[in-house]
């Protein structure tokens, strides 16, 4: 099992002169610290106009800067928006294969829809075709860069005439696509489409066993490929917060993912938001005590002590999840971050990750792994070969199926 990090750059109101430049150059300090100790990607959402919840609106200018200061995490789009309303196809292709080239093959291209109305109206997204536009854009973009030429399309959400989309990804055919999922029937849609599940349920581990057995059942039996290359992974997100003092932990990590929740909800289901006026960390102070942690559903069992992260770590592992990510950044909690991510390089490698690393060997054997745990030859149409980069346990590159 492999370990991420998440930014959503969480800043609470009141917004002081330089906190957000302070936000962004701790976060790049924290990217920094993570490549050191060993934490496998760093990943970054795409949100717009969603204040306090989330000030992240350029995520390839973040992984960038990400890029020049470390050497070996992976970068993850988590997510780009694929409706053409926020992203034309055609820059995104751009930009991912961009990034790609000044990280040195490092990026992860997790791709999503949006649900809240801020970004859906503000960028006049219709919300019943957004899942449309979504697999409309995704299989295109992929074609982009791949295709030389691309040869043109014209479909129901955008259309463009033959071109070279240039440049072209370091990783081949291109970077391992993921989707981000919040239900088992946005898993079973991954599964289906050959791509990672990035989840966002906040579930405990015996639930995550039964969304692992199914999204490996579907992608088995039902797998056709959106991109030309498959990325069987599924990844959870969980709060974070590591300290020697079990009681520290708690406090500051569960108050920063309780106010993470809060914003979400306030943004995505209950809240009536002023733009510029709106104080969520107003309103939610005034319910704090309120709120029990059961509103934090499953989300919190990487919160405590070295010992207690081991154990809980283990039952995700043990459940065939291939990778957690750790919301260590929420409300005001940034004081602890750099030291919960320290402490968490105690966490045994070697019994938290697959041995399977970065040889040709090792990865021929992940290989063999993966056909294994599928039961099912290849098709007749279909030839497997190994990815170029490090990845999952899983992982295998078909050739592009006829569209």
């Amino acid at each position: 099992m492999k370990f991420g990090i998440f930014y959503e750059h969480q800043l609470a109101r009141p917004w002081e002169p330089g906190a957000e430049l302070r936000l962004f150059q701790d976060a790049l300090d924290q990217v920094e610290l993570a490549d050191r100790l060993g934490i496998d990607y760093a990943w970054e959402v795409e949100h717009h106009f969603l204040e306090e919840y989330s000030h992240s609106s350029a995520p390839e200018v973040f992984l960038a800067a990400a890029s020049q200061r470390s050497r070996r995490i992976r970068l993850g789009h988590g997510i780009v928006l694929m409706p053409p309303g926020y992203n034309p196809p055609a820059r995104v292709a751009e930009r991912v294969a961009t990034l790609d080239l000044v990280s040195g093959g490092r990026v992860d291209w997790g791709t999503g829809e949006s649900a809240s109305r801020a970004e859906l109206e503000g960028f006049g997204v219709n919300p019943p075709e957004r899942r449309a536009m979504w697999l409309e854009a995704v299989e295109q973009v992929a074609n982009m860069m791949v295709m030389e030429p691309y040869p043109g399309f014209a479909g129901k959400y955008f259309a463009m005439p033959a071109r070279n989309v240039l440049p072209k990804p370091v990783q081949k055919p291109h970077p391992p696509i993921w989707v981000a999922c919040s239900n088992r029937e946005t898993i079973h849609l991954a599964a289906q489409l050959g791509i990672g599940a990035l989840t966002f349920a906040f579930i405990d581990p015996a639930e995550a066993r039964h969304w692992v057995a199914d999204y490996y059942e579907t992608f088995r039996r039902e797998c056709v490929p959106i991109g030309h290359a498959v990325n069987p992974n599924i990844a959870m997100v969980t709060g974070f917060s590591c300290h020697a003092d079990a009681e520290e932990a708690r406090r500051r990590g569960t108050d920063g993912f309780r106010f993470f929740q809060f914003a979400l909800a306030h943004h995505y289901v209950f809240g009536k938001h002023t733009p510029g006026r709106t104080n969520i960390w107003n309103r939610y102070l005034a319910v704090r005590d309120q709120l029990g942690t059961e509103v934090l559903g499953g989300g919190t069992g990487c919160i405590g002590t070295p010992a207690e992260l081991r154990e809980s770590l283990r039952t995700f592992q043990d459940a065939g999840v291939d990778q957690t990510i750790f919301i260590q950044q929420g409300g005001k909690n940034r004081t602890g971050t750099n030291t919960s991510v320290k402490l968490s390089n105690s966490l045994p490698r070697k019994s938290c990750r697959s041995s399977e690393r970065t040889t040709p060997s090792v990865r021929r054997g992940s290989l063999r792994s993966w056909r294994q745990r599928s039961r099912q030859p290849l098709r007749a149409n279909e030839r497997c070969l190994i990815h170029p980069m490090p990845r999952s346990r899983h992982t295998r590159r078909m050739a592009p199926r006829s569209r």
